[in-house]
């Protein structure tokens, strides 16, 4: 019996969307093989994958519940692509800022009340929606890059949610939805 279970913590576009996404993601197993993006959704990572005993996983939902109902809804808007060279594209964030004070408010309940270290959380992010990742071969990633950088790309959403995903041995499950305060649910 498994010991412990990986997950992550992340924002998760609508389904409209992520099927956008999803559809780039074939792209780039299909022109350029690099399939390893395709193991998830579309999203946003505001922590990266983390182990926990199966009997914590109750604790993990409760908090992420409790800290979601406070938290606004807010927009974000996706322009154009962007690498981490040699190996990863992504579509880019323009504004970081809401979701970088995110970020920071659940880090401090990662510390305080689900008890992570110092050197389990993200310490920073650069809010980005990746396409291509590991598996995109160093050679390759210059001629995907090349057909990308100057493609357009534009969507606007709205996060109205918090996603806990939990690895089932193969890819990444949504695993919870934590909703957002909004003046409908007060």
């Amino acid at each position: 019996m498994k010991s412990s279970n990986l997950y992550f913590i992340a924002l998760i576009p609508d389904e409209k969307l992520r099927e956008e996404v999803r559809c780039l993601k074939e792209e780039f197993k299909e022109r350029y093989e690099a399939k390893h993006a395709l193991k998830s959704p579309a999203h946003i990572t505001l922590q990266r994958p983390f182990r926990r005993a199966e009997a914590g996983e109750e604790k993990i939902v409760k908090i992420l519940k409790e800290f979601s109902k406070i938290q606004e809804r807010f927009e974000v808007r996706l322009s154009g692509f962007g690498c981490f060279k040699p190996r990863v594209i992504f579509i880019k964030v323009l504004d970081h800022k809401k979701i970088q004070k995110l970020h920071l408010r659940l880090n401090r309940v990662l510390l305080d009340d689900l008890d992570f270290t110092e050197k389990e959380i993200n310490t920073k992010i650069h809010p980005h929606i990746t396409l291509a990742t590991r598996d995109l071969d160093n050679t390759i990633f210059y001629r995907a890059w090349d057909d990308f950088k100057d493609k357009v790309f534009e969507a606007d959403f709205i996060f109205k949610s918090l996603f806990l995903l939990k690895h089932n041995g193969k890819y990444w499950d949504i695993y919870r939805e934590f909703p957002f305060y909004s003046e409908e649910s007060a």
